[in-house]
C-alpha cells in the first residue's frame, strides 16, 4: 500500500534547478535512506512533502488519515518555552482531533441516514486514533520519553534557550516520538547526538514497524537501519533496494556501464559523421550518406552527468607554537553552576585530541573557556606562546544576510574577487552557491563556508566543535585527510568514532570530569 506518492515534481530557487520531473513513493514498512551530496535538495524535498514549501510543478499525495512527524533541525524554539511545554506540544494534533470529535457529536442530533452513518464512522476512526496515540495518558508518556532520552536529567522546567545543540536535538526527537506519527521524517537526526543516544535511536528505528524517511551522511548508521535507498543527484531521484553499501555497489556498476556505453556511442557517432562528411557530395554514395545522417538524427545521445566539484581542504600553517598549547590549574567551567570538577589539564604542541562524551556535559563550554570566550568559574588557564588559533563553531549566527562572497571578504578584505571565488570553489561550492546568501544554503554548504574561513587563515592550533555535522561523505573524507596532514595541534569535539580514529593521538572522555551525571 502506498502511503505517499510524489509525481512529476520540479522545483528550483531562482535559476538554480533542484528537481526535474521527479517521482517518489513510500510503501508501508519501508525504511528509506534519502542520500545525496550537500545542496542536492534533500531538506527541500522534506519541506515539500510536509507542505512547508510549494513545488513549482508536480503533486504530493498522502494516504488518508496518515499523520507524518518531521524532525526538523531548524524548528523554532522560543525563549520562555520549557522542555515540558515543548514535549506536551506533541499532542496538539490530538487536541485538534478531540475538538473535531466534539463538533461531530454536537452535529449528530441533526443528522440522519447516510450522513449520520458517515459521522458515526468518522467518530470511531477519531476515537481509535486518540487511543492509539496515547491521548488519555499524556503526562506519563511525557515523563517516560524524557527519561529515555536523558531530558529529565537536564530538568523539564529548564528554558529551551539554555540547551546545547545535542540537547536541543534530543528534545525535538522526544517531541516527535511522543506524537507517535504513522510516518517518521528525520533530517540528519544523529547531528549533535552523542554515541549513547545514537545507539538508542538505532534500536528504536530497527524496532519501528511503520515507515520512515531518513536523511543522513552517517554511513554506519544508515547501514544499520534502512532497507531502501533513494539517491538524489543531478535533479533526479533514483530508487535502490538494500542498504547504503548495496547501493554503492549497484551505483558504481551502473556508472561504469554508462561510461562504457557513452564511449561506444561516441565512437559510432564519430564514424557516422565521418562517413556522411566524405560521401554526401558524391552521387553514387549520397543515399548511403543520407541513411547514416537519419540514423544520427534519430539517435538518443547518452549524456554523462557533470562531476560535482569535490572539496579540497588544505590548512595554511603558521610558525610552530611553543611547547605547551594550554595548561589549566584547578579550572572549573560552567555558567550559573559548575559543569566540571576541578581540572588540571595540559596539551602539548603536535597533539591531536578528541573530546568525547554525552551532550550537555560541557565540551563546547571547555573549548570556549580555553579561548576566553566564556569566563571560568574558578582556577586559571595559561595559553602557550606563539599560538595562532583557528576556531570552528557548530553553527553560523542566525539572521546572517551576507552572500558567501561577502562572508569571505569580511574575513580577508585584502583578497581579490578572483581569490575569494577560488577559495570557495576549492571548498566544493559552485558559482551559484557563491553568489547566494549564506542563510539559503544547506547545512553542509554553510559548513563549507565556515571551513573556507578556517583553512585560509594561518593557524597552528585548531579548535573544532563537531565539524562533521551536515558534511557529505566526500567532504568528511577530505576533511579527515587534511586534518591528518595538518602539522599543528587539534582539539576536536566529535561523536563519530570512525572520523577521529586514525586522526587523533588521544581521546579525552569528558564524562570523567563532568558534574552532569
Amino acid at each position: 500500500m502506498s502511503i505517499l506518492n510524489v509525481t512529476n515534481l520540479s522545483h528550483g530557487f531562482g535559476d538554480r534547478a533542484i528537481f526535474h520531473d521527479v517521482s517518489f513513493r513510500l510503501l508501508k514498512g519501508e525504511h528509506i535512506g534519502l542520500i545525496g551530496a550537500n545542496g542536492e535538495g534533500k531538506s527541500t524535498f522534506m519541506n515539500i512533502v510536509t507542505n512547508r514549501l510549494m513545488p513549482d510543478e508536480g503533486n504530493v499525495e498522502w494516504a488518508k488519515h496518515v499523520h507524518a512527524g518531521y524532525l526538523d533541525q531548524h524548528a523554532v524554539l522560543e525563549k520562555g518555552m520549557t522542555l515540558r511545554t515543548v514535549l506536551q506540544s506533541a499532542f496538539s494534533y490530538l487536541f485538534e482531533l478531540e475538538e473535531k470529535m466534539n463538533q461531530i457529536c454536537d452535529s449528530m442530533g441533526n443528522a440522519e441516514g447516510d450522513e449520520l452513518q458517515d459521522m458515526i464512522d468518522e467518530l470511531g476512526t477519531i476515537q481509535d486514533l486518540l487511543m492509539i496515540h496515547d491521548f488519555y495518558i499524556i503526562d506519563s508518556k511525557v515523563e517516560e520519553i524524557a527519561h529515555a532520552l536523558g531530558l529529565d536529567e537536564i530538568g523539564l522546567d529548564v528554558d529551551v534557550t539554555d540547551l546545547s545543540g545535542g540537547q536541543r536535538t534530543k528534545l525535538l526527537l522526544g517531541k516527535l516520538l511522543l506524537e507517535k506519527p504513522d510516518i517518521l521524517l528525520l533530517d540528519e537526526p544523529t547531528n549533535y547526538l552523542d554515541v549513547q543516544h545514537i545507539e538508542w535511536l538505532k534500536r528504536y528505528l530497527n524496532d519501528y514497524e511503520n515507515a520512515f524517511i531518513l536523511i543522513s551522511h552517517d554511513i554506519p548508521f544508515l547501514n544499520s537501519v534502512v532497507n531502501i535507498i533513494y539517491h538524489m543527484e543531478n535533479q533526479e531521484l533514483n530508487r535502490y533496494v538494500g542498504d547504503y553499501d548495496k547501493f554503492m555497489d549497484v551505483y558504481e556498476m551502473k556508472k561504469t556501464q554508462l561510461e562504457a556505453a557513452y564511449k561506444r556511442q561516441q565512437k559510432e557517432i564519430e564514424e557516422l559523421e565521418d562517413f556522411v562528411a566524405r560521401n554526401k557530395a558524391r552521387v553514387s554514395t549520397r543515399n548511403m550518406a543520407m541513411s547514416r545522417q537519419k540514423k544520427l538524427d534519430k539517435m538518443e545521445v547518452i549524456e554523462l552527468a557533470k562531476d560535482k566539484p569535490k572539496p579540497e581542504f588544505n590548512f595554511k600553517e603558521a610558525r610552530a607554537a611553543g611547547r605547551y598549547i594550554f595548561q589549566t590549574e584547578d579550572f572549573v567551567i560552567g555558567y550559573d553552576e559548575p559543569l566540571s570538577s576541578s581540572l588540571t589539564l595540559s596539551m602539548e604542541r603536535g597533539e591531536k585530541i578528541a573530546l568525547v562524551g554525552a551532550n550537555g556535559i560541557g565540551k563546547t563550554t571547555l573549548l570556549k573557556s580555553i579561548l576566553g570566550l566564556i569566563p571560568s568559574l574558578s582556577g586559571k588557564v595559561t595559553l602557550g606562546d606563539y599560538l595562532n588559533i583557528g576556531y570552528f563553531e557548530q553553527e553560523m549566527l542566525p539572521g546572517n544576510t551576507s552572500t558567501c562572497l561577502e562572508e569571505i571578504w569580511k574575513e580577508f578584505p585584502g583578497y581579490t574577487q578572483y581569490e575569494v571565488r577560488s577559495a570557495l570553489a576549492k571548498c566544493g561550492l559552485t558559482t551559484k552557491h557563491i553568489e547566494s546568501q549564506v542563510r539559503v544554503l544547506s547545512g553542509g554548504e554553510q559548513a563549507k563556508v565556515r571551513l573556507c574561513k578556517l583553512i585560509n587563515r594561518e593557524t597552528n592550533i585548531l579548535l573544532l566543535d563537531e565539524p562533521t555535522n551536515h558534511l557529505d561523505v566526500d567532504a568528511k573524507d577530505e576533511l579527515k585527510r587534511a586534518l591528518k596532514a595538518f602539522k599543528g595541534s587539534i582539539l576536536l569535539i566529535c561523536h563519530e568514532p570512525e572520523f577521529y580514529k586514525g586522526l587523533v593521538t588521544q581521546v579525552w572522555d569528558c564524562t570523567k570530569w563532568t558534574t552532569k551525571k
